[in-house]
């Protein structure tokens, strides 16, 4: 039986698409094999958010060859769909595919044998307008399910729209019935994602509430986490929701990238810092014991010292628990490239170091505040060093010594101190509450 091996660079999405072709090679009579082993084929699934993840890519396709020399090596996803020619330059690659082609690969590649030329399938993004489900699993506790693909957005730094088209999403129905086979597998939790998941239902005539009331219902469901929803998608009505149900996790991640008007609108983003101030505030009024993450963006061009200073003190402001810091990096073909002042590269790390050390600030004493109180927490499988890790409901990192059958249950625990030894406020469990 052949071998293949798959490795994913960049987000959730990504993850749950990698599953997808790994079903895919299965049902092909294919055994999948660990990345750091041998195989005859090799499958890159790519990001191009920054340029690091192109790097990335280099280094990736190195480790494949350096395991298997004579592997057949195939790169996929968002970089391939950006960048075809770059990536059929880098020595071993032996297939591109983009964004429509990579769901198809068994019918563009039926024989997995090196050529002495890179192979490129790649149509126009434009092209990429059907809905092709996935959900990943994440050992046997969570599983990212994919509803929504593609962004209409415009926004000046980014290059999605340009990798996966325009914005498109299955029916609700769909969705249920891929969650209900999720909660069917044992799977205790499920992280809702897309490129721009709270566009869903566009064109259908539902909306991403109606989904997640729909979600809401599913018996053996029993926690609901979204990976991230733009503030301005973020209804009042999904905040309630969420905090009125027992299975819809009181964790929010909230893209901001700039917490400066002026810097939103050369983002060319769809809110303003009023709209994402009463967001934040109506969760923590609502639910005083939520985790709210935010993403934001360093050193942007236009952003001057004065302007990221506005950014620092505005999230400084908000009651949020942790921040995913980007520095900037010049994409190909965006708007931003248009744009003055540029902001050195010394100084843009600079600013993120800044950022960084805030978010270790917030998420201590988010943390903190719940050292002595008792939280439901998901016990992932992995071991390490004879400690289990899991999270509670409002995504506070937890550890706890090793007990046999504890990984995938959902059981109350004390939350005893924080464990000094880590700087990223993981949490020492000592008294399991129910064991």
């Amino acid at each position: 039986m052949k071998r293949v091996a798959f490795y994913t660079l960049g987000c959730k999405l990504n993850f749950s698409e990698t599953s997808t072709l790994k079903r895919t090679f299965t049902d092909h009579e294919y055994e999948i094999a660990s990345f750091e082993e041998e195989a005859d084929v090799y499958v890159i699934n790519t990001c191009s958010v920054t340029q690091d993840a192109n790097k990335d890519c280099r280094k990736v396709v190195r480790r494949a060859q350096k395991n298997n020399p004579n592997a057949f090596i195939a790169v996929v996803g968002c970089y391939a769909q950006l960048e075809p020619e770059e990536i059929a330059a880098i020595d071993g690659v032996d297939l591109v595919l983009g964004a429509k082609e990579k769901f198809n690969i068994f019918e563009l590649v039926p024989s997995f044998e090196k050529v002495d030329h890179t192979i490129i399938h790649r149509s126009d993004v434009n092209e990429a307008v059907d809905f092709h489900h996935a959900f990943s699993a994440n050992d046997r506790t969570r599983a990212f399910l994919k509803v929504q693909d593609g962004c209409d957005y415009k926004c000046a730094f980014c290059t999605i729209p340009l990798a996966r088209g325009k914005s498109r999403s299955p029916l609700l129905q769909e969705v249920v019935d891929n969650a209900k086979r999720v909660a069917d597998r044992g799977y205790q939790e499920v992280v809702i994602t897309g490129v721009n998941a709270g566009d869903f239902g566009k064109g259908n005539n539902e909306t991403f509430f109606d989904l997640m009331s729909a979600l809401d219902k599913i018996e053996g469901l029993n926690r609901i986490r979204v990976s991230s929803i733009e503030p301005n998608l973020l209804t009042e009505e999904i905040i309630h929701l969420a905090a009125e149900s027992k299975r819809i996790q009181p964790h929010f991640h909230i893209p901001l990238q700039s917490g400066s008007d002026e810097m939103l609108k050369i983002m060319r983003r769809r809110y303003r810092t009023d709209l994402y101030q009463s967001r934040v505030e109506l969760i923590k009024s609502l639910m005083p014991h939520a985790c709210i993450g935010v993403d934001v963006i360093t050193g942007h061009p236009g952003e001057t010292t004065e302007l990221f200073q506005e950014t620092f003190n505005f999230i400084n402001s908000l009651p949020v628990s942790y921040l995913h810091v980007f520095t900037y990096s010049e994409r190909p073909n965006t708007f931003a490239l248009e744009l003055s002042p540029v902001v050195d590269k010394a100084q843009r790390k600079a600013r993120t170091h800044r950022l960084r050390r805030l978010s270790a600030k917030k998420r201590f004493e988010f943390d903190s505040n719940f050292v002595g109180s008792i939280r439901n927490v998901l016990f992932e499988e992995e071991e390490k060093d004879g400690f289990l890790f899991g999270w509670t409901d409002n995504y506070v990192r937890v550890t706890h010594p090793y007990i046999e059958n504890l990984a995938n249950r959902i059981v109350p625990v004390k939350l005893e101190k924080l464990n000094q030894d880590k700087m990223d406020g993981i949490i020492a469990i000592n008294d399991l509450v129910s064991a």
